[in-house]
Formats: structure tokens, C-alpha cells, sequence
């Protein structure tokens, strides 16, 4: 994908990215800690940041495609660096998504793979989210910042116009 409308798929993926995985892991902090939320968000957190899996490399790939066609400066091969980390902080989001929705899942059906009712592995799933979650939200914020300096440094003037 290259284009959408006219404009580089790149700048209008990104912001998808940009929303939803931050989104995802603050659901997944939120789901893992919390019972009633678990109930209710568990099962849709794990389909969208399936979703954002999923995203992430057609995003990488369209960013690709747009690095190929602006002038190579040293922020946006840094850019493009960092971009393609941006799957080590989805995947692992996804993982514990699906992870607290299983086992929420077992809670209800009395199962006992992944230990639903063991406090101590839903203490240790919950403290592991908090991590990736963490992790994920700064991966992104890197990877944005990094993006908006390539794209804006130079291009602006620090007075405005008369």
C-alpha cells in the first residue's frame, strides 16, 4: 500500500497505530488488575491488539515506501530504525491480551489451564502487563517523536507570519 487518496498511506496509518496500541495496553493494564473490567474488556482488548499487530507492518511497510521517496537525512533513517521496532511493543501487548482474556475465560468455564484462580499468576500476569504496557506506550512515544522531527525539523519557521 502506498497511497490513500493521494497522500502517503504512511502518515494516515501511523496515527492508527499511535491511538490504538497505547489504547490496547492501557486496556490491558486495566483488564489484567481489574475483575470487572476483565469481564467486560478482556475479549475486546485482545481482538484490537490483534488488530494492532496486525497494523503494525503495513504501517512499517508503508513507511518504507515513503523513506524511499523523501531526501535521506539522519532523522529519518533514525525514524525508519526505530519504526521497525515498533512490533517487539505490539506483539508482546497482544500476547498478555490474550493471555488475560484465556484466562478469564477459564474462570468462568473452571478449566484450569493457565491457573485462572491462582492469585499469584494473576499477580504476575498484571505486574508483567504494567511492564509491557509501560514499554509499549514509550516504544511509541519514541517512535512518534522521532517521525514528527523528521517530518517537521526545518520546515517551520519560530516566527510567524506578518
Amino acid at each position: 500500500m502506498s497511497t490513500i487518496n493521494g497522500l502517503p498511506a504512511h502518515i494516515l496509518l501511523v496515527h492508527a497505530v499511535v491511538v490504538l496500541l497505547p489504547l490496547s495496553a492501557f486496556l490491558l493494564v486495566l483488564t489484567a488488575w481489574w475483575p470487572a473490567a476483565r469481564s467486560r474488556l478482556a475479549g475486546p482488548n485482545a481482538v484490537l491488539s490483534a488488530g494492532v499487530v496486525a497494523l503494525v507492518p503495513l504501517t512499517t511497510s508503508a513507511g518504507e515506501w515513503l523513506e524511499r521517496r523523501v531526501p535521506p537525512t539522519e532523522l529519518v533513517h533514525r525514524h525508519a530504525e526505530l519504526g521497525d521496532t515498533a512490533l517487539f511493543y505490539a506483539v508482546p501487548v497482544a500476547a498478555l491480551a490474550l493471555i488475560v482474556w484465556w484466562r478469564r475465560r477459564e474462570e468462568s468455564s473452571r478449566r484450569t489451564y493457565l491457573a485462572p484462580a491462582s492469585p499469584a499468576v494473576t499477580y504476575a500476569v498484571a505486574a508483567l502487563s504494567v511492564a509491557v504496557a509501560v514499554a509499549g506506550v514509550y516504544g511509541t512515544y519514541r517512535i512518534g517523536d522521532s517521525g514528527s522531527k523528521a517530518a517537521w525539523t526545518g520546515t517551520a519557521s519560530a516566527t510567524s507570519r506578518p
